[in-house]
């Protein structure tokens, strides 16, 4: 099985398969099907198969005549069908990983995902998960559900684990030149995964097990949580001194040994870094350990919109308003620049809170049109003209490079800045009050 898998990844007839037509999916498949595999994309979104298959595509990433050229070489499809895997010799599963409520992990889009390819898995193949996930999740919950149906893992098939690595809106690194890690669950499983992502990926890193490459991902955005949690606080402190938080980083990191710079801002977003932490946490816990520079870094981050909305009423405050029955105007919705993902974005939890307050709260987000906040729906309005002068507060909570900063605080009353967007004003605005 593994002599005659290897040589039809080496020669490229091997047919790609990847579970989940997402931020991870999508762009996986499309790297995979440009490297000369005839790709599918397997996803229960009707919508997110019909729009591939169409050659739209969703994901700001993947320009649509990129996707579409794909598509109509015959390269790269999508289905519903998870009965189509029965041709597929390689098999990536980029499957959501959330946290429940309680910050326990669900895995269960993984099961489900294994429990389809089990039904439909063909001799020899090679199955990697690449979300991210607890150490001990492939071997604990992946190999057996597909050794119950389909033989031994490293002789009947073969399994990895590969943590993606994808940085939705980064016009530098991208799925091919982004080293990517991978571990086996045998030897055999390893040098299947190398062989096979490196046909596509330029860089292939190598660990000793399944566990080590699913450790290797959250000790990743773990790094990026404690170090943002500290300058976070680092900025809170800062403004008790009387201090600006950004003229600090910025002199520090021209140390060239010993210091990164990480930036302050209004807390978390995206899929990774305000989760992934927690999957290590809680898998600690059942160690009996327990994590204390994840649990304090979660605690500060998640503080963070809070500590913006106080920042708003003190401000308003300032000029003699309340925030109750104050128009504010949140400016990006998204959790980073210049993208529409909007998961975890730390914007939502500010306009929850200063709706609380009794503000009435709009949102401008050039890249997010429409949005359901809390179950209500809301719509992006117009900053055009002298619009933001209706405005008691505005607030960045994303610094979209679209945005006019000097047309901003000429226009707003009150402009509260949570991303150093305003570092490029000519000089500094009464105006402006920044985190």
């Amino acid at each position: 099985m593994f002599d005659q898998t290897m040589e039809r990844i080496r020669s490229k007839k091997a047919k790609a398969a990847v579970i989940g037509a997402g931020y991870v999916g999508l762009p996986l498949a499309c790297a995979l099907a440009e490297a000369g595999f005839k790709t599918i994309c397997v996803d229960l979104d009707k919508k997110k198969v019909d729009s591939v298959n169409d050659g739209l595509s969703y994901i700001g990433d993947i320009p649509s005549d990129h996707l579409s050229k794909l598509v109509k070489s015959g390269m790269l499809s999508a289905t519903t069908d998870f009965a189509k895997l029965k041709d597929a010799d390689a098999i990536s599963i980029c499957v959501p990983t959330p946290m429940t409520k309680t910050k326990d992990p669900d895995i269960s889009y993984i099961v489900s995902a294994v429990e389809g390819i089990a039904a439909n898995l063909k001799a020899g193949a090679l199955v990697i998960l690449e979300s991210t996930t607890y150490p001990g999740t492939t071997r604990e919950a992946v190999v057996p559900r597909l050794e119950k149906r389909s033989g031994k893992a490293g002789k009947d098939f073969f399994v990895c684990f590969s943590p993606e690595r994808v940085d939705p809106g980064n016009a530098k690194f991208h799925i091919k030149n982004t080293p990517k890690v991978i571990g086996g669950y045998t030897e055999k499983c390893l040098e299947l995964g190398k062989t096979y992502y490196g046909m596509a990926i330029d860089t292939i890193v190598p660990v000793s097990s399944c566990e080590a490459a699913e450790m290797v991902k959250l000790l990743e955005n773990t790094f990026r949580s404690v170090n943002i949690g500290l300058v976070n606080e680092v900025a809170i402190m800062s403004r008790k001194l009387g201090i600006e938080a950004w003229e600090v980083v910025q002199a520090a990191s021209s140390k060239p040994f010993g210091f990164m710079p990480f930036w302050p801002g209004p807390g978390l977003g995206g899929h990774c870094i305000p989760i992934d932490p927690h999957y290590l946490a809680w898998k600690m816990k059942t160690l009996d350990y327990n994590a204390r520079f994840i649990a304090l870094a979660s605690e500060i981050n998640g503080e963070m919109p809070r500590y913006v909305v106080q920042l708003v009423q003190d401000s308003l405050n300032d000029r003699k308003k309340s925030l109750n029955g104050s128009k504010v105007l949140v400016l990006g919705m998204a959790y980073k620049k210049d993208i529409s993902d909007v998961r975890e974005s730390p914007a939502l939890d500010i306009v929850k809170l200063l709706q609380a307050k009794g503000a009435t709260v709009a949102y401008n987000d050039p890249y997010i049109p429409d949005l359901s906040h809390e179950g209500i729906p809301l719509k992006s309005v117009s900053i055009a003209g002298d619009a933001l002068k209706n405005y008691d507060c505005v607030v960045v909570a994303t610094d979209h490079s679209v945005y006019d900063v000097n047309a901003i605080v000429e226009m707003a009353p009150l402009v509260v800045d949570t991303r150093n967007f305003t570092k490029k004003l000519a000089r500094r605005s009464p105006k402006v009050v920044k985190l």
